[in-house]
């Protein structure tokens, strides 16, 4: 027990630069403080005493703002940066060295009483704000970006923003580099709606060459104008029933 707690508190240590001592983070991280009580809910929950475990998960919500259900499953090196408004549901189950940020949901989408909550692979950040929701998967080493909506399986080491969310960049190249703050990418980020009107500036501007060169191929037919058709008329003597007729100006 004693073991876990501090490879707990290192893997903070180690992903939190603020965090400066042992002590600072057992007494001053609400997201560590969840997590223990989370650990003691989830060994009633598993024992035969689910609701003392709803009890314990219920007095961790209202002492640090973190909402776990005692039913979820969380490997190890489990971190809640900042933490509140987090709320994980009970058929979630979340691998090793995730990392959350404050806001967070992994909700589901049924009514149903199975499999209704997401699936978090191992060494993955999910930002602030994040929503992830229905029974899909996250890939290992994925990054979800701040604010970001995810309704469908994630590869593994994709990172995802927007609302939905969809893949920015492909899996880091180094390990050093699977870590990004809130889950987001900040430097030279694709914009996909500038993309969006980018794409249809270039379909404008080839759809306006196409009609040009059709323009220039088609041949010239002469239009007669109707000041010059009017007075033929009349000299013809040709009312407006008999023009168009064989022999007759047209109309």
């Amino acid at each position: 027990m004693f073991k876990r707690l501090q490879e707990e508190i290192e893997g903070i240590k180690a992903r939190d630069p603020a965090a400066r001592s042992t002590l600072e983070v057992l007494l001053c991280y609400p997201g560590l403080h969840a997590v223990l009580l989370y650990r003691l809910a989830n060994h009633c929950w598993r024992n035969g005493w689910p609701t003392l475990g709803r009890f314990i998960s219920h007095l961790a919500r209202m002492g640090t703002g973190i909402e776990i259900h005692p039913g979820a499953t969380i490997g190890e090196g489990f971190f809640i940066d900042h933490g509140m408004g987090v709320v994980i549901g009970e058929t979630a189950e979340i691998g090793r060295n995730v990392h959350l940020y404050h806001a967070v949901t992994l909700g589901g989408t049924s009514l149903s009483k199975g499999k209704r909550h997401p699936t978090v692979g191992d060494n993955v950040i999910i930002g602030a704000g994040a929503k992830i929701l229905g029974a899909i998967t996250i890939g290992s080493g994925a990054r979800i970006g701040a604010n970001a909506v995810v309704v469908a399986d994630v590869a593994a080491g994709a990172t995802m923003v927007g609302i939905p969310a969809r893949a920015v960049t492909a899996k880091a190249k180094t390990e050093k580099d699977q870590f990004l703050a809130y889950g987001t990418p900040c430097n030279n980020l694709p914009d996909p709606v500038a993309r969006a009107l980018q794409a249809l500036t270039d379909q404008v501007s080839t759809l306006s060459r196409r009609i040009e060169e059709l323009e220039q191929a088609a041949p010239i037919v002469p239009l007669v104008s109707p000041e010059i058709i009017a007075p033929q008329m009349v000299r013809a003597g040709v009312g407006d029933e008999e023009c168009g007729k064989p022999g007759r100006p047209p109309c």
